[in-house]
Order: C-alpha cells, then structure tokens, then sequence
C-alpha cells in the first residue's frame, strides 16, 4: 500500500493578525479611492455593498455547505422589512436598525435552514423557492406591516454617532456599509477557516464520509444558515436605511437568481470570489445598462456564457492559479 506524502511548509509562528490587518487596510485603501475618485456614484456604491452582503451569504450556505438555494433573497428582504417597520415605527438609531436586521436575518435563516437542510437535490431547491415565493406573498398581503405592493417609504434613520447624518448624496450611507462590510468579511473569514467552517466544507465534499467520521451535520447546516442569515440581513438593514425605501423587489426570485449569478460569475465556495463577482456583475450591469438601456441584458448573458466556458470555477479560479504558480516560483529561488 502506497502513501502519498505531500509537500508541507510550516507556517511558522510568524505575527498574529498579520494576515487581517492586511485586508483591513486593503478595504481602507480601496474604500478611500471609491470615496474620493468617485463622489458621484456613491449611493450606486452602496447599492452594491448591500448586494455583496448577499452574495457573501449565499456563499456560506451554497459554497460552502453545498446547499442549493434559489429563496434567499427572502432573507435579505425580510430583514428590510423589519428595519424598514421598526424605522417607521420610531426607531431611528442606525446601530439598532444594523442590529434589527441582523437578528431578523438570523432567524428567518434558522427557519429556514432548518427546513432546507432535512433534504438534498432537487427536493431541497424547490423548498426554498417556495420559502422564497412565501415570504414574497406575506411582504405583499401584510400591508398593514409592509406596506403591500406599494412597499414602505419615506425611512429616516438617524445620525451615526448622533454627529454623521444620511444626506442625499450618501456619503455618511457609504462609509458605514463599506466598514460594516471590512468587519464582516474578517469575522467570516474567521468562520470559514475555523473547524466549524472546515467541517462544513467536508460535509459538502463528502456528507457521507463526514457523518462516519462522527460529525453532526444537520446542526451544523442550520447553525452556517443562521450565520448566512445574519450576514443577509446586514445587507438588508443597510440597503433599507441608505435608500429609504423597502419594496416587493427584495424578496423577489429574480433577486435569489442574480446573486446566484454573481457568485457563480466570482467563484462559490470563497470570499473574495463573492466579493468579486457581486463586483464586477453590478459594475458590468450599471455601465452597459446605461450605454445600452435595451440589449444590455443579452451582453450580461454574453459575459456569463464567456465566464462559464472559459473559467468554470468562477474569476476566482484563474487569480488564485496565478498566485499559487508566483509562489511556487518564489519557493523554488
């Protein structure tokens, strides 16, 4: 019986955080040239860090726990209606409404997840559609609560800090989404590289194996749903309080289908390929539907059969072969 030994290089003790403070100050960075290049667009900017809050958490449950969903944009849409309701209802500080959402997401992704995740296959897709397409339904019937078809309007948190107001050139909308987004990305960094987030990859590896090596996994699916809930929810809280507004388009199929889009177009199963793909798709969408407002769709469908031909994992998968062949070569001088 042959052993395959593979090449190990120790890490070393090398400095703790080193590797967060890194990406800190790479979200510094490109936060402070979004800020200053582009004044302008800084409310379509914080459109797509809502977004990519999203596509982070649909990556936690589809990338990393194999769990096929096309609903979860109700998660996201409901934490907007329950930010959008206690904001109408008088609540106003912008870290409780952050918090109202959080929870609200958490819990929708608890329900959820702990239905979803008794199935697997086709079974567990239609499930959360009809979770979605229900939580699409309630939106529009409670109108007394959501505000029906006509959604809710007029949101008016309060100032961060009691200093930093919401201005109709979200500016103070910005910097908030953008440093809630940097602490998420570290913290869920964290998640996924722990053993909880490593048991998690193995279960969608191989659920099989994972259960005969002793590992629970239908609390583990739920409890990562949760999480994924929270992170969607953080989107829905900052996408309710920089637009003021919370309609049906939310919690709608085509919001589950998008994101599913993006994280296919960056790469499932990584961070910074959600990131990247939430990026470069709402980009790619913003400038092509501007210079072209009635054909730009079938250049997106273009650009995603180009993607999916040429770099099935995703954009990620090239950038990270490229660091992999630099290193290799850096190891071998």
């Amino acid at each position: 019986m042959t052993e395959l030994v593979l090449p190990h290089r120790s890490a070393g003790r090398g400095i703790p955080w080193i590797a967060e403070a890194a990406i800190a100050l790479a979200f510094a960075a490109v936060g402070a040239l979004a800020y200053y290049l582009f004044p302008d667009d800084l409310a379509f900017l914080t459109r797509l860090i809502g977004i990519a809050f999203l596509v982070l958490s649909l990556d936690l449950v589809t990338g990393y726990c194999g769990i096929a969903t096309l609903g979860h944009a109700a998660l996201f849409g409901g934490a907007a209606y329950a930010v959008g309701a206690a904001c109408v209802r008088g609540i106003s500080d912008p870290f409780a409404l952050l918090a109202i959402g959080l929870c609200a997401g958490a819990v929708l992704g608890l329900v959820s997840g702990a239905l979803i995740s008794r199935f697997r296959g086709l079974p567990q897709l239609v499930l959360s559609i009809a979770i979605g397409q229900l939580v699409a339904g309630l939106a529009n019937k409670l109108q007394w609560l959501t505000g029906g078809s006509d959604g809710l309007s007029g949101l008016e948190p309060g100032k961060v800090f009691g200093v930093f107001g919401f201005d109709m050139y979200s500016r103070t909308a910005f910097l908030l989404s953008f440093t809630v987004l940097a602490t998420t990305f570290l913290v869920l960094r964290r998640v996924v590289n722990s053993p909880f987030g490593l048991m998690c990859r193995a279960i969608k590896d191989d659920s099989l194996r994972a259960r005969m090596m002793g590992a629970s996994i239908y609390p583990r699916l739920v409890i990562m749903y949760g999480i994924a809930g929270a992170v969607a929810g953080l989107g829905g809280a900052l996408t309710a309080m920089s637009t003021g507004v919370v309609g049906l388009d939310s919690v709608s199929f085509e919001r589950s289908a998008e994101v599913l889009v993006m994280l296919v177009l960056g790469g499932a199963g990584h961070l910074w390929g959600a990131l990247i793909g939430s990026v470069i798709f709402m980009l790619f969408e913003h400038v092509v539907a501007a210079a072209n407002p009635f054909h730009w769709m079938t250049l997106v469908g273009l650009l995603l059969i180009l993607i999916v031909v040429f770099a099935p994992r995703g954009l990620i998968g090239p950038v990270t072969a490229l660091c992999v062949r630099l290193l290799g070569r850096e190891t071998k001088t």
